[in-house]
């Protein structure tokens, strides 16, 4: 008997189901079955189930000879389940890297429960991933999470004894099993960890066709709340269901809307339990059966809500022009003060990276300068005590931007401020380019996401220097950032001195803050972002990973900060530490006994350290195609290369294995990486650019 028997029906998803499948036979957890139901499908979706069973004995496949619908396919698959839980999974959703392992740990841990509710996270056709809102990891009343057949784990057993059963016709096929596992369970135990991207598609799917089908969630509701079971405490959640399908557009149309009202009025009048008190304006007009009752409430609370955000709006313009109006004053009237420094740093994310190690120089050999940071109001309690700072957009930062000499970023500064003569600037950027950057992104469209070159170049006027870490930057930045107007900085990143200063103390201490066990090595993983990607989905299965490593060996996960401060792990591994919102990656590189990364500019960084590079890029040609890069990572040639190569999964465990990872060729690889991009890092790339800015060499 398995441990988990995964069924999945399909039917006109043959653009989905491969994505799918995959995600369930890529699980690191291997003890399953997987069942698919081809409802009759007119596509492709029969022939590639049978395409998989080929591929692997723990696959089966199914044809029902009419469509019967999902709920009818879910149970025919049921019928060949042996597996002692069952996880169902929608042919265009998918199994996040690692879920099956998650849900096994929690199922053991919870002493195999009737029933186990995991989370799941959501994403529509652009793309675009977002978290459930389920509340897995609070007190609220299990009735109230998603009820779906893909977010929980049955006991097969439980099941079979409870006679839980799918509709077999129309939608909402799996409310009704759905509420009654979580209030017939025995024990029941949940997961607040996203297994399972359900999928919203554009067309094709119920959930963006607005129609009287939805009406079947008040037939559903109603047989749920005739049934036996707790009236008192299913009730409020039913109303509530009903009336979010009554609200959505999504889901029903403004002539259908009246219609679903009298249903929903007539399923509250059923099934009030006595002394039930309706909560709220909404149900107030439902238990009084008034329609137009029912509207006048959303015309106020729409107009509420109109008003409040037109007057927000108009206060924020307001203010805006305000502040412009006194900036312009103070550029034509205020002095500037000789002694005054505004750093920023990635779009106004805190105190970081080059700025960073620079303010931190000046207060050390030029204490005579006030330095202040720019960040925005959603990133203040990221700097650190003792650090001056204002909020981008605010009187006090455009006060500074019209006073202070000198201007240090390694991206821009909001508001789009006016340099006055007599102003210096310092761009020190951000990295080292592999990826095109500055005007060479224009013949890789999928990356600019409209971007302004007139306004690229605009910005790059405003520089007096450009900061480079070896001559392929200066040579880059001089090409794709053309102007007459700043001169090279060849002076090295200030953000790497750290890595010559540090002694092996410092080292120790970081790794014991860290949770790296002494006699531990520590792998840090820091993949970058794709523009053509939305959301942290890392091409490795790091569960397996980890356990591939062994014992004496602990992950440390970094993913980009365009995705959040958490790469989504949520207790996957104890040996996978989520160290996302570590507030400095230069910490974690010097904790790290090797590097595993794909085209993220600190494999530049690192090399500082001289440690083992290994890179993981399973999807380089997608890359380089839809980014552009400034040489071949994988080619293997001396200055390219930084070390050992892996495209595929098992590569990158094999690399592991068998010692490839750290070989005479690799330290060979990596010394000519090193003399080409660290060129300029040798521990005292900060003091020189401060002595080079503010003390005039």
């Amino acid at each position: 008997m398995s441990r988990f028997s995964v069924i999945v029906p399909a039917y006109r998803v043959q653009g989905y189901l491969r994505e799918c499948l995959d995600s369930v036979l890529g699980q690191s957890h291997t003890d399953w079955q997987l069942i698919v139901v081809d409802d009759a499908s007119p596509d492709a979706c029969g022939a590639i189930a049978t395409e998989y069973t080929r591929r692997d004995p723990r696959v089966r496949a199914v044809t029902l000879p009419a469509r019967e619908g999902v709920g009818a396919a879910r149970t025919a698959g049921m019928r060949l389940a042996t597996g002692a839980y069952l996880l169902f999974l929608d042919a265009d959703d998918a199994l996040l890297p690692g879920a099956l392992t998650a849900i096994d740990v929690a199922l053991t841990e919870a002493g195999d429960p009737d029933v186990l509710l995991y989370d799941h996270d959501r994403t529509d056709w652009w793309d675009k991933v977002r978290a459930s809102g389920d509340d897995l990891a609070g007190d609220a009343d299990p009735l109230t999470l998603t009820p779906a057949a893909w977010n929980r784990a049955v006991r097969r057993e439980f099941w079979a004894e409870r006679g839980l059963a799918f509709a077999a016709e129309g939608p909402y096929e799996d409310v009704v099993p759905a509420h009654r596992a979580v209030l017939e369970a025995g024990t029941l135990a949940t997961l607040p960890r996203p297994c399972v991207r359900w999928r919203r598609r554009r067309a094709g799917n119920l959930a963006g066709a607005p129609g009287r089908a939805h009406f079947a969630v008040v037939e559903r509701y109603g047989e749920l709340l005739a049934g036996p079971g707790s009236t008192q405490r299913l009730f409020p959640v039913a109303v509530g269901r009903v009336l979010d399908v009554l609200d959505d557009p999504s889901r029903t149309t403004p002539a259908d809307r009246p219609e679903l009202f009298r249903l929903a009025a007539e399923l509250h009048r059923a099934h009030r339990p006595p002394g039930h008190t309706p909560l709220g304006e909404r149900e107030q007009a439902v238990a009084a059966g008034s329609w137009p009752a029912y509207q006048k409430q959303e015309r106020t609370n729409g107009l509420k809500t109109s008003v409040s955000s037109a007057l927000k709006r108009h206060k924020k313009k307001l203010r805006t022009r305000v502040m412009k109006a006194a900036y312009r004053t103070d550029l034509r009237t205020a002095r500037l003060d000789p002694d005054l420094a505004v750093y920023g740093a990635y779009w106004n994310r805190g105190v970081s990276c080059n700025p960073a190690a620079i303010h931190a120089a000046a207060r050390r050999i030029a204490p005579h300068l006030k330095g202040v940071f720019v960040v925005s109001s959603r990133h203040q309690e990221r700097v650190p005590a003792g650090v001056p700072y204002v909020i981008e957009g605010s009187r006090r930062y455009w006060q500074a931007m019209a006073t202070a000499k000198y201007l240090v970023n390694n991206s821009s500064f909001p508001g789009g401020f006016t340099k006055r003569p007599g102003q210096v600037y310092l761009q020190t950027h951000h990295g080292t380019p592999l990826k095109k950057m500055g005007l060479d992104q224009r013949r890789y469209p999928a990356g600019t996401h409209g971007i302004s070159f007139a306004k690229v170049l605009a910005h790059t006027d405003q520089w007096d220097y450009s900061l480079s870490a070896n001559p392929h930057s200066t040579q880059v930045w001089e090409r794709v950032y053309p102007s007459a107007a700043y001169a090279p900085l060849e002076l090295g990143y200030p953000r790497n001195d750290v890595f010559f200063a540090t002694g092996d103390d410092e080292i120790r201490a970081m790794r014991r803050e860290l949770g790296i066990g002494d006699g531990q090595r520590a792998i840090l993983y820091a993949p970058t972002h794709r523009d053509y990607q939305k959301g942290f989905l890392p091409r490795l299965d790091l569960v397996r990973f980890a356990d591939a490593l062994g014992d004496d060996h602990v992950v440390l996960v970094r993913a980009h900060y365009f995705y959040g401060a958490e790469a989504g792990l949520a207790d996957a591994h104890p040996r996978l530490i989520d160290v996302t919102g570590h507030g400095r990656v230069e910490e974690l590189c010097l904790a790290a006994d090797a590097l595993v990364t794909d085209y993220s500019s600190v494999m530049f960084d690192y090399a500082c350290l001289d440690r083992p590079i290994i890179t993981y890029a399973p999807d380089w040609q997608a890359y380089r195609l839809a980014r552009g890069t400034y040489f071949d990572l994988l080619s293997g040639l001396p200055g390219d290369t930084p070390g050992a190569v892996a495209t595929t999964e098992e590569e990158l465990l094999a690399l592991f294995q068998d010692g490839g990872w750290d070989s005479p060729a690799t330290t060979r690889l990596r010394a000519a990486f090193r003399e080409r991009f660290c060129a300029y890092d040798d521990g005292g790339a900060a003091d020189r650019v401060v002595r080079k800015l503010f003390l005039n060499g």
